[in-house]
């Protein structure tokens, strides 16, 4: 209880010294080139995406910024023997059939400096009826890139549970702690004079007689393919 209180406190205390800091800042702010959210490819290997609407309640509790949210389904590939490829072979284990689907959420802000800061996942999933029922961290490995780390969280809502990883993405540097978000907020807003960062969610759902394990797997695998594109949307 200590714990939670003191953690409460810090995280209270950190908001209010970013809120007044930004607010502070007299310079223009930078605003690098970009390309929009709803740019993002519809297919990503065999992943084939669908957008979702956001409504407009949750629109408004997010504030200025640049949404995405969008639907991804495997798709076997037509004509191809198994073996024949073997980094597909890897895809479609990952995937297991094709009724595996993962939601893919961004929310790109590109100032923060008004107090329209990144919402947590851990905060607004509670919110939306979600129970965790289990969390962790993990270490997100993608070829080419360093790895950075992100979390793990199994929620529940009556019988239906699903898996979340999620981590705050800016600068092309991934972290999963938001005091550490917070902190690169700061830093970043002294040394490059930006304020700009995104969330990035992907959820699965868990299917009758899956555990999270194989689940982990749909994922991580999406996240591989999600990754290296990030920086044309999300700026360096």
């Amino acid at each position: 209880m200590i714990r939670s209180h003191l953690q409460f406190a810090l995280a209270a205390v950190l908001l209010t010294v970013t809120a007044l800091f930004l607010q502070a800042r007299g310079r223009s702010e930078v605003f690098p080139p970009r390309q929009p959210l709803s740019s993002l490819p519809h297919e990503l290997a065999n992943w084939v995406g669908t957008d979702i609407t956001l409504p407009k309640d949750t629109l408004e509790i997010l504030g200025p910024g640049d949404f995405l949210l969008r639907l991804y389904r495997y798709a076997s590939p037509q004509n191809e023997s198994p073996g024949n490829n073997p980094s597909r072979d890897v895809s479609a284990k990952a995937a297991s059939a094709n009724d595996r689907d993962v939601d893919l959420f961004v929310a790109y802000f590109p100032s923060q400096r008004a107090g329209d800061t990144i919402h947590s996942p851990r905060n607004c999933l509670p919110g939306a009826g979600w129970s965790p029922l289990e969390s962790k961290r993990i270490t997100i490995s993608v070829p080419g890139r360093a790895s950075f780390p992100a979390n793990r969280y199994v929620i529940g809502k009556g019988v239906e549970r699903q898996l979340v990883l999620y981590w705050y993405w800016a600068h092309d540097r991934g972290v999963a702690s938001e005091y550490w978000a917070k902190f690169h907020l700061v830093a970043d807003s002294i040394r490059m004079n930006r304020s700009d960062g995104a969330l990035i969610r992907v959820t699965t759902p868990l299917k009758r007689g899956e555990n999270a394990n194989m689940a982990d797997e749909r994922l991580l695998s999406f996240a591989g393919q999600v990754v290296p594109i990030l920086d044309n949307y999300i700026p360096r």
